[in-house]
């Protein structure tokens, strides 16, 4: 996958915090070298968050974030700092942005509260430092830079790659093949399937069996006896797309191993343990709760949309409950939960590791039972154990 094709899911995010007319979009535009943001000397200018991604060498692909003011005011600026911390729950390096001519503000250390308590890695970067008579000495994490002349640009491209120590990538399935396995992957092609294309889930583990030369055939539910069929030995793994998991598990021997996309995603994304966990919440639904149903991704709904058509129908089948269903997508999630007895998350391809597991603890820190997708279905259909007997942590589950 090209770096100019990486998705934002995998690419590390940079944010620019800051008060209004600091710099933001300036100092932006000059780390990225284009005219991302509108630069203007009119405070407020940036209203909502501005998205670049790039190469930042040695850290590869990142997602620069220009940000709205946080010392925003009235009723729009509430809005535009609201914004602006659900940046946060995705950013892996925070940088500040100071107008040296006026130095540190409340608001300023206000974020480096926020930041520390994330623990989110950050910099402070004290822009307009050619109108400074003299210029203070410049520490690791204490910049002082122009966006107007370049100075020290270079300086900070370079220290912001130092700022994050980047964890060896938790694997999403070719450590889970034999050198001479080969895997079937089954993806159903609907109404609600993308034109011309895989899914992202599909993709991504599509070119991490080819990058780690493992061979894989692709099959759709219906062509799946055959596909089986037609190998001389069984396959190391059959790997399925959520919806499909009851049928597909009935088309495959129970001594073949099975799971899907979305568990395979929980995995890599660091919350699988706690997704098995949630989903016994599902055993335990009464009449009248309400159930959760966030995806991080939007797109237009389709009849057989799986997160607003399929699976609330499933799960009222399964518990025979009479229950409500709330539902958010892209960058709607709650911070509070008002009277939600469980959540029920996508397998979160298309937000990064970070923003997952915010979402993940939002709700486990105030009681509620997190799960996603693949992980309910699987559970739903009573294959949970046999979905999650790849690993080796899994073995002692109960249905």
């Amino acid at each position: 996958m090209s770096l100019q094709n990486t998705p934002r899911s995998q690419r590390i995010h940079i944010a620019f915090f800051g008060d209004r007319n600091a710099g933001k979009s300036s100092l932006v535009n000059a780390v990225t070298g284009q005219s991302l943001s509108v630069v203007s000397g009119v405070k407020g200018t940036t209203t909502d968050p501005v998205y670049k991604a790039m190469e930042l060498l040695p850290l590869g692909p990142v997602m620069m974030i220009d940000t709205p003011g946080f010392d925003d005011e009235g009723h729009l600026g509430e809005l535009r700092v609201e914004k602006t911390n659900g940046v946060l729950a995705k950013t892996d390096i925070a940088v500040l942005v100071v107008d040296a001519t006026l130095g540190l503000s409340q608001t300023n250390r206000q974020l480096i509260s926020l930041f520390e308590q994330k623990n989110t890695p950050y910099l402070v970067v004290y822009n307009k430092s050619d109108l400074l008579d003299e210029v203070p000495h410049t520490e690791e994490k204490n910049l002082y830079v122009s966006a107007n002349t370049g100075a020290n640009i270079e300086r900070l491209k370079n220290t912001l790659a130092t700022q994050i120590k980047t964890e060896a990538e938790r694997p999403l399935v070719h450590d889970l093949i034999s050198k001479n396995g080969i895997t079937v992957l089954v993806t159903p092609i609907d109404t609600s399937a993308p034109k011309g294309r895989l899914i992202l889930p599909q993709q991504l583990v599509i070119r991490d069996l080819l990058d780690h030369h493992l061979p894989c055939l692709v099959t759709q539910p219906q062509e799946l006896p055959q596909t089986l069929a037609m190998l001389k030995e069984p396959p190391a793994l059959v790997i399925t797309d959520s919806q499909a998991f009851g049928t597909v598990s009935q088309m495959v021997p129970n001594e073949i191993p099975l799971t899907s996309f979305s568990i395979l995603m929980a995995r890599q994304k660091g919350f699988l343990e706690t997704a098995v966990q949630g989903a016994f919440a599902l055993n335990t639904l009464q009449d009248g709760d309400t159930v959760l149903i966030a995806e991080g991704c939007t797109h237009h709904r389709q009849c057989e949309d799986i997160g607003t058509v399929k699976l609330p129908k499933w799960i009222s089948d399964f518990t025979g409950k009479q229950l409500n269903f709330r539902f958010t997508s892209g960058t709607e999630f709650p911070t509070a939960f008002d009277k939600v007895a469980m959540v029920i998350h996508c397998g979160g391809c298309m937000l990064n590791n970070k923003e997952v597991l915010f979402r993940m603890n939002t709700a486990v820190n105030q009681g509620i039972p997190f799960t996603n997708y693949g992980t309910a279905i699987a559970h739903i259909n009573g294959i949970l154990k046999r979905s999650l007997s790849i690993f080796p942590w899994a073995k002692e589950t109960e249905e």
